[in-house]
């Protein structure tokens, strides 16, 4: 079996199948890993996440922030914001079908040689906390008081790992780092204000997968979220977000010992902020 990662897609259907035409895709013998955000802000968000649901086991796909403000937004929890593109999937009538599919994917997917996650993780945790972490986020998203979460689930604090953390603390830092995290301090604060390139942020600053004293450097990590630093591999972490929204690239990277990245070009379907 070829496993494949694919990067944020954000409802650009149509890039996607060029991709997947142009790796070869097989369902029957390959496998996709979706880096999250599979809707927003393109233009067919309904198709994409369709489709990826009919994939079935040929598809693993954690969530993303854009998922879970879908999530939110569905459940009555969080406000349409002025550039969501999610009212097609709201109007479906398999609205809620879906929904259910999305609400049931992993923060963290993993096998034997690699990890799958859309943001980052924090520095403090190794790979059974990492685990341990998203578990007690799924089963929350998954169990049948999921909305009283959405309705606590946003916010910028804390920003720092502590045992010590109320529970709903816990969870909320859980969902901040695996679906928010770019850059950090030396200790392992989360920073939330900024998102540029590499390079771009204060000199306090440091992108989380280059932080110091790091307890998960012995993982393959595979993230999306960050198109501003587009394709970039540092310390086995490889960052497979390259702007497709933008006006970039969709990237699939092969899980191999090779690594091999495959891209298509992409039409601009959303502008950046200015």
């Amino acid at each position: 079996m070829t496993v494949y990662a694919v990067g944020d897609i954000q409802g650009c259907y149509d890039d996607l199948q060029r991709l997947l035409k142009k790796i070869e895709f097989n369902p029957k013998k390959d496998q996709i890993w979706f880096v999250g955000d599979l809707v927003n802000r393109g233009p067919k968000s309904l198709e994409t996440l369709r489709f990826v649901k009919s994939l079935g086991d040929a598809a693993i796909s954690v969530l993303g922030n854009h998922d879970l403000h879908l999530l939110a937004l569905a459940y009555g929890t969080s406000p349409f914001k002025a550039k969501d593109t999610l009212q097609p999937i709201l109007d479906a009538d398999d609205k809620d079908e879906l929904l259910d599919w999305l609400r049931h994917r992993p923060l963290f997917h993993y096998d034997k040689d690699f990890c799958l996650l859309h943001a980052g993780l924090p520095p403090q945790w190794d790979f059974a906390m990492a685990k341990k972490m998203a578990a007690k986020v799924e089963k929350v998203l998954r169990g049948d008081d999921y909305l009283d979460f959405f309705k606590v689930m946003y916010g910028n604090t804390p920003n720092h790992w502590n045992e010590k953390l109320k529970h709903q603390e816990q969870l909320r830092f859980t969902v901040n780092c695996f679906t928010r995290m770019r850059f950090c301090d030396k200790k392992g604060h989360l920073d939330f204000e900024h998102s540029g390139p590499l390079g771009s942020q204060p000199d306090h600053l440091i992108p989380w997968f280059d932080l110091p004293h790091r307890k998960n450097t012995d993982l393959t990590i595979i993230f999306g979220h960050w198109s501003a630093i587009g394709y970039h591999e540092s310390k086995q972490c490889y960052a497979i977000d390259t702007g497709c929204l933008w006006g970039g690239q969709l990237t699939a990277l092969k899980l191999d010992k090779k690594m091999q990245r495959i891209s298509v070009e992409c039409k601009q379907h959303h502008k950046p902020n200015k």
